[in-house]
């Protein structure tokens, strides 16, 4: 766990502590945590593969699963086990996860897979530890926003605003500049690529979801007039078969 992603996640994990946990970021009070407790209601088992400082594993608690937290970055890891709540959490990666076959009835990733340079075999890991009929959880920022070149255009000659999609067919890693002395990779792909490997693996895709942004978030963006009409999240539920 020494390669330039994690560093580059260890040496900035204060700043999305910061910014997107504790009850500050409208996208996950509003949006994200409403979703994982609607959809891993009635879950007995639940790993959350890339459970940063626990805020997901935490709302799965919850619903009354016994939940175990995974994450790669020392710093996420050890502000989980301080924040407690009932999960258990341990250091590793999506591409090994250090449990037997059939370990939980089911598996959450939110904002993962985007960091991810080896999507094929951490799926191949998900539909490993799920049983027969769980469910897997998977949240991405949506790839129409994250391809490279994407972006708010206001033309001032047409006298509207819309949004320009970038290279959405071409797989592609960038380093993002989040804030200033915040630099974080991300790889983007194109939808078909994440359902494609989930059916290699038994991982049928029975509910997508793409809700609109939500209001607090919206109330940050006052600037974009249009922002509502376009989905920043994908939501993928699957089942294990």
């Amino acid at each position: 766990m020494n390669d330039r992603r994690f560093e580059a996640w260890e040496t900035h994990a204060g700043w999305w502590q910061d910014g997107f946990t504790g009850g500050v970021d409208p996208e996950y009070e509003e949006q994200i945590l409403p979703i994982v407790g609607e959809h891993l209601s009635g879950r007995r088992r639940v790993l959350d593969v890339g459970c940063g400082e626990g805020q997901l594993a935490r709302r799965a608690c919850g619903t009354g699963a016994r939940v175990t937290g995974l994450d790669p970055i020392a710093a996420q890891v050890a502000l989980a086990t301080a924040r407690a709540g009932g999960p258990d959490y341990v250091r590793g990666e999506a591409v090994g996860l250090p449990f037997a076959d059939g370990s939980f009835d089911a598996v959450v990733a939110c904002l993962v897979f985007e960091h991810l340079e080896e999507p094929d075999a951490a799926i191949a890991e998900v539909a490993r530890v799920l049983e027969p009929g769980g469910r897997f959880l998977f949240m991405l920022n949506h790839p129409l926003l994250q391809a490279p070149g994407s972006g708010w255009v206001d033309d001032h000659i047409l006298e509207e605003q819309y949004w320009r999609v970038g290279a959405y067919l071409s797989e592609s890693i960038t380093d993002e500049e989040m804030e200033p002395g915040v630099v974080l990779p991300f790889v983007h792909r194109p939808l078909s690529r994440y359902v494609n490997a989930m059916a290699e693996h038994g991982l049928l895709v029975d509910r997508m979801l793409e809700p609109p942004p939500p209001p607090g978030f919206l109330e940050r963006a006052p600037g974009y007039a249009e922002a509502a009409e376009f989905p920043r999240l994908l939501v993928l539920r699957a089942v294990r078969v």
